[in-house]
């Protein structure tokens, strides 16, 4: 749950009173551009450093079990996933826009690798990682050529209920995920609606270890409770002493509680991945299929974690980065790498400042692998589920939806949609029902606009709806028509019927139709081709069309298609008040103006 206290003042993020710029304009060309890291680095201060130090330490301790895991899941050898681990944190360090995104082996691209190395490996583990490894280099130039044709926009389709509603999805996910772990064993499960119903019938059973989930209860319980603290590293802390506890009192062997276990030793290498002429088909498909799955996950998450430290993102560098994060994992023996929804909020939540954060875990796994592959054997499973737990509650957002839910209550439910989405199709599923909801909600907005017939209201100025001012005016013969959308296919017809019911409303024969166009920003073929029929239609009935404040660029796009040409010159103008003075003046009507009976009453 997200809250806000005073700023820190070893923060990077901008101090009150103070707008951190999108980027500087030197940062723009060169160097600057494509390495933020080094921009990052120039900028760093010392005040940071402890912070992301503690930070990386703490990520270490999930960076190591996850890597293994992950890379079992995929179908390669447990120590690749620690080779996919510490190569992509340098690169991302280096080419990453985020200062607090973690790259790693993910959860949501196991399946997909695994789909392909496991049929083409026949068992082989070297065969295995070679084809993963090149899928890894697929999806990093598919990423890389994604972010210079800047494709990066995605992301733009997102509204806050909406993000909202998919890191709460993440965020529900990763705890029933957890769960099984927290309470000291494990299921079979497949989605969070079947992993819950196997935890149920695992409790049911009586699988429960009650000291793994004592174990992991009072780690989570401590993390929870100094979290407050900021200068106090809480889940350091917690995972420091859980270890401890369970090695002490050698738990492993008298409660079977599950421990991490010694690591793989060995350092990742570089490596040409070599595979035959017959798996090129599939592993570029893979690689595809990879690079669409993180380039959706990534975007969106970087998004979001963008706006809760207020800060930029530049999300086609963030492709860029993601790219070449897995051309480096390609290269020195790993595998596709994404974002992680679990380890990003760990790093958060342990108080990282910069990337530093994950050169000192990718440092930090190596040194392990060097020199103490047993340090970590101790370490419960149930302590591990405890801190991405408790990085999961801190990804919940509620204070802010209830504000939403007050004001706007259908955008509330489309955040809970999005979430209910997330938690029971999945991530990255969750990711395109997001989307089509975001496209859903904008064309909804622009299919059935808003528009008006516009009056003179005594004393104020200007020309206002009369349904909202019902003591208006109507200028006798003049209908202002006002149309609060871009004008385009799907709106056209509605349009027109608007218009014509309009005129037919009008209290006296209308002689000009007036369209106050400075809320319409397109105007399409459809809609051009409509406007030609309106006019037909009006000049028909003696009516005159006329248009007023239209932008340039869309009066462009008319003199393109034919249409200023049809109407001519004349019938545009620069505003609202100049079409009615030409209209006064060109129609004798019974017209007194409230603003011209105070000129007389001055004039006397």
């Amino acid at each position: 749950m997200h809250t806000s206290g005073p700023p820190d003042p070893s923060s990077p993020h901008p101090e009150p009173g103070r707008i951190a710029p999108r980027a500087k304009a030197a940062d723009q060309r060169g160097w600057g551009r494509w390495l933020p890291g080094l921009r990052t680095l120039r900028e760093y201060q010392w005040a940071w450093l402890r912070h992301d130090i503690v930070a990386g330490l703490v990520l270490t301790t999930m960076l190591v079990p996850v890597g293994i895991a992950y890379a079992v899941a995929s179908g390669v050898p447990g120590i690749y996933g620690l080779y996919a681990t510490i190569v992509p944190l340098i690169a991302y360090a280096l080419f990453g826009p985020s200062r607090i995104l973690v790259l790693g082996p993910d959860s949501s691209l196991a399946a997909v690798i695994l789909a392909v190395v496991l049929p083409l490996s026949g068992g082989d583990p070297q065969r295995a990682i070679a084809l993963a490894a090149m899928m890894a280099i697929v999806s990093g130039a598919v990423c890389i050529l994604a972010g210079i044709a800047r494709l990066g926009f995605i992301t733009e389709l997102l509204s806050k209920p909406i993000r909202y509603g998919y890191m709460n999805g993440i965020a529900l996910t990763v705890l029933i995920s957890q769960l099984p772990k927290l309470l000291g064993f494990s299921i079979e499960g497949d989605g969070p609606l079947r992993n819950l119903q196997a935890i149920a019938t695992a409790v049911m059973d009586g699988k429960t270890n009650g000291v793994a989930f004592a174990v992991g209860a009072c780690t989570l319980a401590l993390i929870l409770l100094l979290k407050g603290h900021k200068r106090v590293p809480g889940i350091l802390i917690a995972v420091v002493a859980a270890t401890v506890v369970v090695g002490v009192l050698d738990l492993a062997a008298r409660a079977d509680v599950a421990v991490l276990g010694a690591v793989p030793q060995g350092l990742p290498s570089f490596a040409l991945p070599w595979i035959t002429r017959a798996d090129i088909g599939p592993v570029v498909i893979g690689g595809c299929a990879v690079a669409l799955v993180s380039f959706a996950d990534t975007s969106v998450l970087s998004r979001v974690y963008a706006a809760r430290t207020r800060t930029y993102v530049d999300p086609n560098q963030e492709m860029v980065a993601l790219g070449a994060a897995n051309l480096a994992a390609g290269f020195f023996q790993g595998f596709p790498v994404s974002s992680s929804s679990s380890r990003t909020p760990v790093a958060e939540a342990a108080g990282a400042r910069t990337q530093v954060t994950g050169v000192v875990g990718a440092l930090a796994v190596a040194l392990l692998l060097l020199m103490a592959p047993d340090l970590l054997k101790n370490l419960p499973n149930s302590a591990l589920a405890a801190v991405v737990s408790a990085s999961a509650i801190g990804l919940i957002e509620i204070t802010d939806l209830r504000r939403i839910h007050r004001i706007q209550r259908w955008e509330f439910w489309l955040s809970v949609l999005c979430t209910v989405g997330v938690a029971v199709l999945g991530a990255i599923e969750g990711i395109g029902l997001a989307i089509a909801i975001a496209v859903i909600e904008f064309l909804w907005d622009a299919w059935r606009p808003y528009s008006a017939v516009l009056g003179r209201a005594d004393r104020i100025k200007g020309y206002h709806d009369i349904t909202r001012y019902p003591d208006a005016r109507l200028i006798p013969g003049l209908v202002l028509f006002r149309w609060d959308a871009p004008l385009f296919f799907a709106n056209a017809e509605l349009f027109q019927d608007r218009v014509l019911n309009a005129v037919a409303a009008s209290p006296t024969p209308v002689r000009w139709l007036v369209v106050a166009a400075e809320p319409v920003t397109s105007v399409d073929v459809t809609s051009a081709d409509m406007l030609a029929e309106l006019d037909e239609t009006l000049h028909a009935a003696g009516i005159q069309l006329c248009i007023a404040e239209m932008k340039d660029p869309v009066k462009d796009k008319l003199k393109r298609f034919g249409l200023f040409a049809r109407l001519g010159e004349a019938a545009f103008f620069p505003t609202i008040g100049a079409a009615v003075s030409q209209y006064l003046e060109t129609h004798p009507v019974d017209w007194v103006d409230w603003e011209d009976d105070v000129g007389r009453v001055r004039a006397r």
